[in-house]
């Protein structure tokens, strides 16, 4: 039986404004287990980033309970929860940020500065990342010189490199043409076959058949929850991009 690594328990959020308690997480409960691939979909405004900020510990919830690897992660302070995202939680987000003094391999083995690793050692885990994204011919470049769709493989190498127990990616292909897209996608499934457990968001249906699990939100609530291959999906793996069709696989 497969390792729950992450699980989300009855997750309210309410923000306050002016006098009014407005609710934007509504009893919200998923699981993710180990070499998951779970995709969280819906329209923009469903809280969607709400629940990754709180999952990742970023936005205590109001009301209910986030276990990772086992602990309930607002136990921790702000410092503890830092500390659990520097070492157990790779980031992708759409608008990658990079260090603007640092060139590409610096750029990647960054987290591993912060932990004060030796530079030889990290800059040989950088060059290894590097080759698995197919970007080591950039590693002396500054990232902003590079394509957006170049720029998102170096995420997933810096992401990478800390071996965390999850990969969050918010939006990791909104920025990018379908050519670039696909190749992202094809890079997370990789990885994923080789392992590594993924919580993506995302507004690109079209990438839902590259999930173990899909969730789907609407007004603050999950109002679906799928496996892989489940016949409700076909219905929703539809393209927004004219070059992608639909039925193409990834």
């Amino acid at each position: 039986m497969p390792n729950t690594i992450l699980e989300l328990s009855n997750i309210f959020k309410s923000f306050t404004l002016g006098t009014q308690q407005v609710e934007i997480i509504k009893g919200v409960s998923f699981s993710v287990n180990e070499g998951d691939f779970v995709i969280l979909f819906g329209p923009s405004g469903c809280g969607k980033s709400t629940v990754l900020n709180i999952l990742l510990g970023l936005e205590e919830p109001t009301k209910g309970e986030v276990r990772f690897l086992g602990k309930s992660i607002y136990e921790h302070d702000e410092d503890g929860r830092a500390q659990m995202r520097k070492q157990q939680v790779g980031m992708v987000y759409q608008q990658s940020n990079w260090v603007k003094s640092l060139n590409v391999i610096e750029n990647v083995y960054f987290p591993l500065t912060l932990r004060g690793m030796p530079l030889e050692l990290r800059e040989k885990m950088a060059w290894e990342m590097l080759e698995m994204v197919d970007m080591k011919q950039g590693a002396y470049q500054t990232p902003t010189e590079l394509s957006s769709g170049q720029q998102q493989r170096i995420s997933l190498a810096r992401a990478l490199i800390s071996d965390p127990a999850l990969i969050v990616a918010d939006e990791p292909t909104g920025n990018l043409d379908s050519k670039a897209s696909v190749e992202i996608m094809n890079l997370f499934k990789e990885f994923n076959k080789k392992g590594k457990t993924v919580i993506m968001v995302t507004h690109d249906l079209e990438y839902l058949s590259a999930a173990t699990k899909s969730i789907n939100m609407a007004d603050g609530v999950v109002i679906g929850e799928y496996k892989a291959n489940d016949a409700r999906l076909k219905p929703l793996i539809v393209s927004k991009r004219g070059k992608l069709s639909v039925n193409q696989k990834l």
